[in-house]
This record gives C-alpha cells, sequence and structure tokens, in this order.
C-alpha cells in the first residue's frame, strides 16, 4: 500500500491508497481487487478487502465504500453498513473511530482529508464528472458540519490518470470551457485533431486549493502508466480486456 506523508504524520490518523499487490484475486483481477462491482469471484474479493481492513486497523465489516455514481453527493458513516445497502454517493464523512471510509477507483481521483484536531475524515471519489460538479467542496462542507476546520483539514490524492494518458474529444473539452472559461489551462494539445489531454490531477488539486485547503499532497502517480503497480479502466478498455480490478483508497480513525 501507499500512503501520503501529510497524512501520515497525523495523530489518529491511519491511511493507505492500496496497490493491485498482496491479494487473491487472479488474471485480470491480480491481485488485491476490492471491487465489490467487478465480475471477480465474490469470496476473493471480500478477502481482499479483508486484508485492506486489517492494513487499517479496522474489522473486515467496517471498511466501507459506497455505491459511487460519479456525483457530488455525501454521506455520513456513523455505523458499518452491508454491501448490499451501501448509500449511492461518491464521498464518505465520518467522525467515529474505527471506521474505515474509502474510495474505489480505477482511473479517477481518490482524495482523502483529515482535520485530526476535530478527529474527522472523509474520502473522495473525483472523477472528472464529480469534480466538475463539486464532490470535493461538498465534502469538505460535510466535514465541516461534523466539526472540522478547513484551515486544518490536510488532504491527498492517491493514484489518478495522468494528462499524457488521458485523451478526450471536443464535447468534453467544450463541458468543462463552459463551466469555466479559465479551464482550458487544464488541456493540452492531442496528436488527435479535435481532441485534447486533460489533467484530473491538475483540476482536482485547482478545486482543494480553491475550496480553502493549504495542506494538500499530491502522490504524483498515473494508474495508465504502471500496469504492475495500478488497475486502469481506460488501460483495460484500449487493450480489449474482458474487466478490470478496483483500487481501494482508505482513511480510518483510531481510538
Amino acid at each position: 500500500m501507499l500512503q501520503a506523508a501529510s497524512l501520515s504524520t497525523l495523530a489518529r490518523i491511519r491511511h493507505a491508497f492500496f496497490t493491485r499487490s498482496g491479494g487473491v484475486s487472479q488474471g485480470v483481477y491480480d491481485s488485491l481487487n476490492g471491487g465489490v462491482g467487478s465480475n471477480d469471484a465474490p469470496a476473493k474479493v471480500t478477502e481482499n478487502r479483508a486484508r485492506m481492513a486489517a492494513a487499517l486497523g479496522v474489522k473486515p465489516d467496517h471498511l466501507l465504500t459506497a455505491y459511487q455514481i460519479h456525483s457530488p453527493d455525501v454521506v455520513v458513516a456513523d455505523q458499518p453498513w452491508t454491501q448490499e445497502k451501501r448509500p449511492h454517493a461518491d464521498a464518505i464523512v465520518t467522525r467515529t473511530p474505527r471506521l474505515a471510509i474509502g474510495v474505489s477507483t480505477a482511473d479517477c481521483g481518490p482524495l482523502l482529508l483529515a482535520d485530526s484536531e476535530a478527529g474527522v475524515i472523509g474520502a473522495a471519489h473525483a472523477g472528472w464528472r464529480g469534480a466538475l460538479t463539486g464532490v470535493i467542496e461538498a465534502a469538505i462542507a460535510a466535514m465541516e458540519k461534523l466539526g472540522a476546520e478547513r484551515s486544518r483539514i490536510v488532504a491527498a490524492l492517491g493514484p489518478t490518470i495522468r494528462q499524457p494518458n488521458y485523451e478526450v474529444g471536443p464535447e468534453f473539452v467544450a463541458r468543462f470551457l463552459a463551466a469555466d472559461a479559465d479551464n482550458t489551462r487544464f488541456f493540452a494539445a492531442s496528436e488527435r485533431a479535435g481532441h485534447a489531454m486533460f489533467d484530473l490531477a491538475g483540476y482536482i488539486a485547482d478545486r482543494v486549493q480553491r475550496a480553502g485547503i493549504v495542506n494538500f499532497e499530491d502522490l504524483g502517480l498515473c494508474n495508465y502508466a504502471e500496469p504492475e503497480r495500478f488497475f486502469s479502466y481506460r488501460r483495460t478498455t484500449n487493450q480489449g480486456e474482458p474487466d478490470y480490478g478496483r483500487h481501494i483508497n482508505a482513511i480510518a480513525l483510531a481510538d
């Protein structure tokens, strides 16, 4: 698993950006696939998630992820939920110790947040839709309602598809420019006419910092570029593979 230096120094905070290594899955899911929405054997996903929970110091059923819908929606976790009854949302916040809250990714940006003084943590799934429609700001606001202070929140961005591997079409570019003409700075020229290369990580960083978060760390890693370490939806699609694994990126508050 990978960790952010900024979060690692905080009291009571445990976190991890899990790689694809250390699990029991096979084939395209090799090996630490945490995706309950994948076509991997459910028993293997359950074992993989139990290993992740153990690494975070929580019980297997206390590692919580939502049914992600690429939205700005946030839920507060105060007790475990089953996978069958997981809420539809793209960010989770909590102030309850011994609960690990996480997001599932395979290119989108996993953002973990913590105010260790207030004992409030958050996890946001920041794909382009969620980031554009405000999931980052919504997660921060939800943390504030639990007692966090924006000036104290530390945020870290884990492995995310990076600009050299993220080609998008003209409709995508037009949507971002319609939202804010200044968003042109997050696009670079592509070899294909009418297309562009999108800097998702840079866009996430900008939204985080404009939300007033001073303490921000980007691990600087690309899912697409390192197949031995990371799953990638786009890489799987380009290679014509039948399915792909999902990473879990999670944070927990110790007693």
